[in-house]
């Protein structure tokens, strides 16, 4: 699908080292962005990277913990300073712990919210300060389903999720005046290195599609795990002129697993 208003821009993908930020920067990159891909995992970067430029992209890696303001700062300003001003930001970094609340320890709790939460504070402020003097720019958020309906073992997940959703819907507000948009995608069971770690058999794709009753989680009626690429294509539509009037959306690609609760 060819999504105008791609073509020729400056796009960053933060968490692209792997799974859905990988799979993000690439269908920008295909769209005919040059991208910016960041990740605190070197290797992993370098993957995607060399990946990107194997397929005659331009790109460039940034190693950075988006935990950190100041790391974040200094990647929008190289950025800016080496290719342009930047109209798309990805926010796709993301860590897991699951488990009930009662297990769960003070280290663990802030992790999750320090990277899913305050990481997209920090690239989407220091995207944003820059974006309002030129009156453009899109900043999406990879949320999840997790956010909108309760999920047992999820909750610090899920909450940090949807603290990073009515952030981005409430930037989105701020942001409208001056023509730049702010969105979500939010994501249900995705085959991911992160969702095969949770996995405990063979089996997991088909338990995760089946759903968990016991736990009070629903299957997933389109009958399969979502493809990194389904998420991106999402990316791509929010990020492209396509969705030129549509802001403070989440958008769910969940095969239908949350009954859109």
């Amino acid at each position: 699908m060819d999504h105008s208003g791609i073509d020729g821009t400056i796009a960053v993908v933060t968490g692209a080292g792997q799974g859905i930020g990988r799979a993000v920067a690439q269908a920008l990159a295909r769209e005919g962005a040059v991208v910016a891909a960041v990740d605190r995992d070197p290797v992993h970067l370098a993957e995607t990277v060399d990946g990107l430029h194997g397929d005659g992209r331009t790109a460039a890696g940034h190693v950075c913990d988006v935990r950190d303001a100041a790391e974040v700062d200094q990647v929008v300003h190289a950025v800016e300073n080496s290719h342009g001003p930047i109209s798309h930001v990805v926010n796709v970094a993301g860590v897991l712990r699951t488990g009930p609340v009662t297990d769960m320890d003070d280290a663990d709790w802030a992790e999750v919210f320090a990277v899913n939460t305050t990481g997209v504070f920090h690239f989407a402020r220091a995207a944003a300060r820059r974006m309002v003097p030129r009156g453009y720019g899109s900043i999406i958020t990879v949320g999840s389903n997790a956010a909108g309906i309760p999920r047992a073992d999820l909750a610090a997940y899920g909450a940090a999720k949807a603290a990073a959703t009515m952030f981005t819907k409430s930037l989105g507000l701020e942001l409208a005046p001056h023509g730049i948009r702010c969105n979500v995608v939010s994501p249900g069971s995705t085959d991911t290195p992160m969702q095969r770690g949770m996995w405990t058999a063979e089996d997991g794709a088909a338990a995760v599609i089946a759903g968990t009753p016991e736990k009070f989680r629903t299957g997933i009626p389109l009958g399969r795990l979502a493809d990194p690429e389904d998420v991106a294509a999402a990316v791509c539509f929010l990020a492209s002129s396509a969705a030129r009037h549509i802001t403070m959306h989440d958008l769910y690609v969940d095969g239908g697993a949350t009954l859109r609760a």
